[in-house]
C-alpha cells in the first residue's frame, strides 16, 4: 500500500517538468478520442521535408518533456482551459511507413478521421508541415462533420503552395504543397484565409503567385510590421474569416530565429514575428470557431542547450488550446 505522504509529494512534485510520465501539458494520457473535447496528438513525421535538416518527428517527444511545466492558468482571460473540458493526450500517430511520406500521410489522415467522427477538436505537434494536409483531408471539407471547407490561418516564413513543382522530391503531399493542394482538394477556402509571417528571399522571382490565385490573403513581416500591426492583423482575420470553421497552423519559421533557431527551414537575417506579437494575433481569435490547430516543424536535435524553440512551442501550442477551450466551454454540453 502506498504510503499517504506520497500523494502530498505528487502534488508538489507536478510543476517540475522533470518530474513523472511526460505528456502533453501533463494531461492524462487517454487513447479514445471520444474522451475528449481537445484531443492532443503527436505527430512524428519528417519525410515531407527531406530536403532539409529532418529530425521534425523528434518534436513531439521534446514537447511532451518541455510542456510539462506549463499547465498553467490563462492570467489574462482569467481562465483555466484545463478544467474547462476534457483535454487529453491520445499518444502519438501510429505511422507504420514512416519514411514513404506519402503513405504516412494517409496513414495520419485515418488517425484524425477518427477524432474527427468523435467530435473532438484536434491540437497537434508536428512533425513537418506535411501533417496539416493530413490533418485537414480528415477534419475539414465536404466528408468532414463540418460539412463545409475551413478557413486557415497560416503562420509561415514561407507559402508552402509551390505548385510550380510537381511534388517535391517524390514527394507528393509534401510540406510544401500542403497550403494549395488543401485548397484543391476542397478543404480550406482560401479567400476566406490568411499567410501571416511570410518574409524572406526565395529562388522565384514571385514566389506567392500560387497564394494570391488562390485567394490566399498574404500578410507578408514587412506589412505586419510598417502597416497592420497586431491589431490590424486581428482585425483582418476576424472580418475574413467570420464564422467559418477556421483551423490555425503555425510554423515556427514564422518566428524570429533568435527565439526560434530549431527549426526546419529558417530565414535568418530578417526578423520575424515576436512572441508578443504571434501571441497576441491567436488571443484576437478569442470566440471564433477554431475547429484545430498544429504547432510544426520543431527540430529538437538543433535547439539551444535550455530548449528555447520548444519552450517557445510549447507557449503558442497553450494559446491555441485555450481559444479552443474558451469557446468550447461557452457551447452547451462541453465537458
Amino acid at each position: 500500500m502506498e504510503r499517504p505522504e506520497y500523494e502530498f509529494a505528487r502534488q508538489d512534485l507536478d510543476f517540475l517538468h522533470w518530474w513523472g510520465v511526460p505528456t502533453l501539458f501533463r494531461c492524462p494520457h487517454v487513447a479514445d478520442p471520444r474522451a475528449c473535447d481537445i484531443a492532443l496528438v503527436g505527430a512524428p513525421h519528417s519525410s515531407g521535408n527531406g530536403t532539409t535538416w529532418r529530425d521534425q518527428h523528434l518534436g513531439p517527444r521534446s514537447m511532451r518533456d518541455v510542456s510539462m511545466a506549463y499547465r498553467r492558468l490563462h492570467l489574462p482571460w482569467q481562465f483555466d482551459p484545463w478544467s474547462a473540458c476534457r483535454i487529453n493526450d491520445l499518444g502519438d500517430v501510429p505511422i507504420y511507413e514512416t519514411l514513404v511520406n506519402d503513405r504516412a500521410v494517409r496513414e495520419i489522415e485515418a488517425f484524425y478521421g477518427a477524432i474527427d467522427r468523435a467530435g473532438a477538436c484536434p491540437v497537434s505537434i508536428g512533425g513537418d508541415h506535411s501533417i496539416s494536409l493530413a490533418i485537414l483531408r480528415a477534419i475539414a471539407g465536404p466528408e468532414s462533420r463540418h460539412r463545409q471547407p475551413a478557413a486557415v490561418v497560416h503562420f509561415d516564413a514561407h507559402y508552402d503552395t509551390y505548385d510550380d513543382f510537381p511534388n517535391w522530391y517524390g514527394a507528393y503531399d509534401s510540406a510544401g504543397h500542403w497550403a494549395s493542394k488543401s485548397v484543391h482538394e476542397r478543404h480550406v477556402d482560401a479567400t476566406r484565409s490568411v499567410q501571416i509571417g511570410i518574409r524572406g528571399h526565395d529562388v522565384w522571382m514571385d514566389p506567392g503567385k500560387t497564394s494570391r490565385e488562390l485567394g490566399y490573403r498574404i500578410v507578408t513581416k514587412d506589412e505586419f510590421d510598417d502597416d497592420l500591426g497586431i491589431d490590424g492583423t486581428v482585425e483582418l482575420i476576424r472580418e475574413r474569416v467570420g464564422i467559418l470553421p477556421v483551423y490555425v497552423s503555425f510554423d515556427l519559421d514564422a518566428l524570429d530565429t533568435a527565439i526560434a533557431p530549431a527549426v526546419s527551414n529558417p530565414e535568418p537575417g530578417e526578423e520575424g514575428l515576436t512572441m508578443k506579437e504571434a501571441i497576441r494575433v491567436i488571443q484576437g481569435m478569442r470566440g471564433m470557431n477554431v475547429i484545430g490547430a498544429d504547432v510544426v516543424e520543431l527540430m529538437p536535435s538543433l535547439d539551444s542547450p535550455n530548449a528555447m524553440t520548444a519552450q517557445n512551442a510549447t507557449r503558442i501550442a497553450f494559446e491555441l488550446i485555450c481559444v479552443i477551450a474558451d469557446r468550447l466551454s461557452n457551447i452547451d454540453g462541453a465537458g
